[in-house]
């Protein structure tokens, strides 16, 4: 219902008001009165009615200025105002404070309802207006979060001024006028696979409390989950954001019993450009989520008191069982994207005096090569296969080449990233989990479940068994797309057939492709097609 607050300074007229309509029969909700504005004003921003129906002359407040508080906290609310005066200033400052409809004393009933059935009209349109645009916004999220990520390169470029950071910023809610900035890199995964789905929730939760912060903004960056960048106008202010916020981040996370997570913090830098140096410290604190326990937030300061105190690296840990170790996990569990990052991380433990040492470089080669070769032949044996005897020979070729070469610990990183990047191609065949098989599995089930309208990115990406923003990353790279566009395409194309085909209307075709507000297909079909679904069928039919 339509919600009504009366304000009258006359009691006699704000009763007859009140008792001459039947205000639910008629559709609306009385939400309450008050005889004049100053009382009537915590009333009304406390009960927040669609309508307000004042007098223009009451004492302590008058309508107008009444009407002009109102208008300012409850933008929404449409006001009419009742008057004894005929007079055209009155009229034009009721116009210029946003007043809907000024009306003349006496008033009957008939021509109140007749003025509040128009005014209750504009606002069904426009709370119409608003669903549409909320629902395209949220369907184009996936668009907006791409943006974002773009946005963020051009941040890390240190090329962006100040000025046009503000001004592109400000498409994403984004106010960057400070004078101190840090970066903050956190990803979540699940435990094991069959997990996929509290994945899925813990990343809306994440979003949700991006929110709750004010200036810590989110960006989503695929495979490598957020990149948050935090703003202060002071350095005590910077900590105290920094710290509440990871507080709640790893309060959140903790909450979801098979999730993991890992962070990274950057350093705080006092200008924009400076960005790239906060975030090449967190990137290198967030690698070593490849080489230290899960469920943790660490910086480049308590990354060096854990390597000084356990001297991670060839030489002092039990050698080769721990390099082993670090190696296969990423062989199960990591992606291609991640693949220098992790070879980065894990050279990075290696104290540097080790590469020094010729023995020790040929020693460090040799330890990786040995645990991808296991690892490729174990998972070329479980599905059934055997690595061929020449590929092994070729490989043990190229070893030998790349030990007797390796000079510099750069040299070690190349070979080393080659060697893993090459047994997670194998691995991934092995599995049948390449992306041409995901994105074909994805693309079955939406044109199975493109007409449900709970279908999103979220429940396909759990479907495939990915998080939303990798699998989101993977199908606009090899689709060419976003996941939105694609589905909005099948939709329009099914719908576009019906359209020529059948003699339904326009709304069942609309439910019948996955759109059960006829308003909401009508505005996506038009925005798509460029015309209406009515007219476009008119205009092929026509042609027939």
């Amino acid at each position: 219902m339509v919600r009504v607050f009366l304000v009258e300074d006359e009691m006699l007229i704000r009763e007859g008001i009140k008792n001459s309509i039947r205000w639910e029969k008629e559709g609306y909700e009385f939400a309450g009165e008050a005889s004049d504005g100053e009382l009537a004003l915590p009333m009304v921003l406390k009960e927040k009615p669609d309508i307000l129906i004042t007098d223009i002359r009451m004492p302590f407040m008058t309508g107008l200025e009444l009407s002009r508080l109102v208008k300012q906290e409850l933008p929404g609310t449409k006001i009419v105002i009742i008057s004894g005066y005929d007079d055209f200033e009155y009229a034009k400052e009721a116009i210029k404070v946003g007043v809907t409809e000024y009306l003349l004393k006496p008033i009957s009933s008939a021509k109140l309802l007749e003025t509040l059935q128009s005014v209750s009209e504009e606002i069904f349109r426009e709370r119409k207006e608003k669903d549409l645009r909320d629902t395209y916004q949220q369907e184009m999220q996936e668009n907006t979060e791409m943006k974002k990520m773009k946005f963020f390169s051009k941040l890390l470029s240190g090329e962006f001024s100040l000025a046009k950071a503000m001004e592109e910023g400000k498409e994403f809610g984004m106010n960057l006028s400070a004078q101190m900035y840090q970066v903050i890199l956190f990803k979540v995964r699940a435990v094991q696979s069959g997990n996929e789905k509290e994945s899925g929730a813990v990343y809306e939760a994440v979003e949700d409390a991006v929110r709750n912060h004010a200036q810590v903004y989110s960006f989503q960056r695929s495979v490598d989950g957020w990149a948050f960048l935090i703003t202060a106008d002071e350095e005590e202010e910077l900590w105290r954001r920094e710290e509440a916020f990871i507080k709640d981040l790893e309060l959140l996370v903790r909450g979801y019993r098979d999730i993991e997570y890992f962070g990274g913090i950057g350093k705080p830098v006092c200008r924009l450009r400076e960005l790239p140096i906060s975030f090449r410290e967190a990137d290198k604190a967030f690698a070593s989520r490849f080489t230290r326990e899960m469920n943790q937030i660490v910086s480049g300061e308590n990354l060096q008191v854990m390597r000084d105190s356990d001297a991670f690296g060839v030489g002092s840990f039990g050698e080769l069982e721990q390099t082993h170790q670090v190696v296969e996990k990423f062989l199960n569990n990591g992606v291609k994207e991640e693949v220098e990052s992790f070879v980065d991380a894990c050279l990075g433990e290696i104290p540097e005096d080790h590469f020094k040492s010729l023995m020790m470089r040929q020693y460090v080669m040799m330890n990786i090569y040995v645990t991808v070769m296991s690892f490729c032949e174990k998972i070329t044996t479980d599905a059934g296969k055997v690595l061929e005897e020449e590929v092994l020979q070729k490989r043990g070729e190229e070893l030998k080449k790349a030990v007797s070469g390796a000079s510099s610990k750069e040299d070690i990183r190349e070979y080393v990233a080659h060697l893993v990047e090459q047994a997670i191609e194998v691995r991934n065949a092995a599995s049948g989990k390449r992306y041409s098989d995901i994105i074909q599995m994805a693309r079955e089930q939406i044109q199975a479940t493109y007409m449900e309208e709970e279908i999103s990115l979220n429940s396909i990406a759990t479907w495939v068994g990915m998080s939303p923003s990798y699998f989101s990353s993977i199908f606009s790279k090899e689709m060419g797309k976003t996941f939105v566009e694609y589905l909005t395409e099948i939709r329009i194309e099914k719908a576009k057939e019906l359209l020529v085909r059948t003699n339904m209307k326009t709304s069942e075709v609309g439910y019948e492709v996955g759109y059960k507000d006829p308003h909401y297909f009508s505005y996506i079909f038009k925005k798509v097609q460029g015309c209406s679904p009515k007219d476009y069928r008119a205009e092929r039919k026509g042609r027939m």
